[in-house]
Formats: C-alpha cells, structure tokens, sequence
C-alpha cells in the first residue's frame, strides 16, 4: 500500500474525528463518508473495531502496513506495555518530534521538511522520515532554511509547555527531546489494547 494521498477529510469522517488536525468538514459531515455513510449501519464486529484502531493509528502518524508490523514487533519484545511502548516508538520517529516541536503545522508537512533536508539530527542533515529519535538528541532546523515561511508560520505562538517531553530554544531553532513521552502525556484518542489484541491473534 502507498502513502494515502487522497482528501483527509474522508479519512477523518471515517474514523468519526480529527485525526490529521482540526476539520471543518467533521462538524457538518459527522458521519462516514460514501453514499450510505448517513444510514444506519449494522454493528461492526470484534476483528473490524481493532483493524479499524490499528488502520487509525496508521493514519494518523503516516505509517505503512509493513513499517507499523515492524514497529509492534520490536515493541513486544521491548520491557514494558506492548501497546504504550508502540506509542512511544510512533512518537520518538523523527517527522512526529518535527511536529511536535512545532516546526511543521501537521505531520504530513514535517515529514516533507525532512525529506527536502531541511532538518539536522545532532547538527547533522537527516532526511529520512522514520529516523528514530533517542532522548538527548537535538533536533534543529538548518540554517540556510531557518528563513523558511512554513517554519515561522508553524512557530509562531506555538505552545511548546504542551508537549513536557520536550525541549524547545527559539534563538537557535533547536529542540531536544528530554525523554520518551509517559502514555498520559499522548492526547491522541488512540485505545492501544485493541491493537494488542490484533495482532495477538
């Protein structure tokens, strides 16, 4: 499967919320999207509420089927809850702390500013997306790209205090990440044991 590159909207309505940032669209649309998305629908089973958590996380951090099973395999082997470890791995990917961070508005376009090179890992250029971030690394935007208007449109009134597990310094467009988020501190709606369960079976 490629990236989804289709309208997020329909996504979004899919799932019943916002997944890729606030949306319009879900306030006059709250129902799922094609011709009987307004109609009553029979109830989905068991299997179908997992797959559709699992296919939400995916989604929602722009992950492919092969590099999400790789992640939950390294995350059930790890020490720790299997479904908070997952989560934490999703977030340590270098385009989910350009986001959070703020250096980018949504993760589809920190994702773009790390393939464009325009983010340093250590004071080094790193363009792949999926680089996993370890704590006490700097994430930084590189200087010829500091200038860039997407960047300080994304910066601007940022609040960085929501996000504890970082570290932001605005003077030199750096961020370090302090430590791997607790479960709690994650505001995604995501229910991580229905994954579990998924791939238990």
């Amino acid at each position: 499967m490629a990236r989804y590159t289709g309208p997020k909207s329909r996504i979004a309505r899919k799932f019943g919320e916002g997944i890729f940032g606030p949306d319009k669209v879900l306030s006059k649309k709250n129902y799922p999207p094609g011709q009987h998305g307004n109609s009553r629908r029979r109830k989905t089973s068991e299997y179908g509420v997992q797959l559709k958590e699992k296919q939400k996380v995916k989604y929602t951090y722009g992950v492919l089927e092969k590099q999400f099973s790789n992640l939950f395999k390294k995350a059930s082997t790890s020490h720790g809850i299997t479904g908070e470890v997952l989560l934490q791995l999703l977030e340590g990917r270098l385009d989910n702390v350009v986001f959070r961070l703020g250096i980018a508005p949504t993760r589809s376009a920190a994702r773009q500013l790390v393939n464009h090179r325009h983010i340093t890992v250590e004071g080094k250029v790193v363009n792949i997306p999926s680089f996993a971030v370890k704590p006490g690394m700097v994430i930084g935007v590189r200087t010829k790209s500091k200038s860039l208007e997407v960047i300080d449109a994304a910066l601007a009134g940022f609040n960085h205090a929501k996000y504890p597990w970082l570290e932001w310094d605005d003077n030199s467009k750096t961020g370090k990440l302090l430590h791997l988020p607790e479960r709690e501190d994650i505001p995604e709606n995501i229910k991580e044991q229905l994954i579990v369960e998924l791939y238990s079976k």
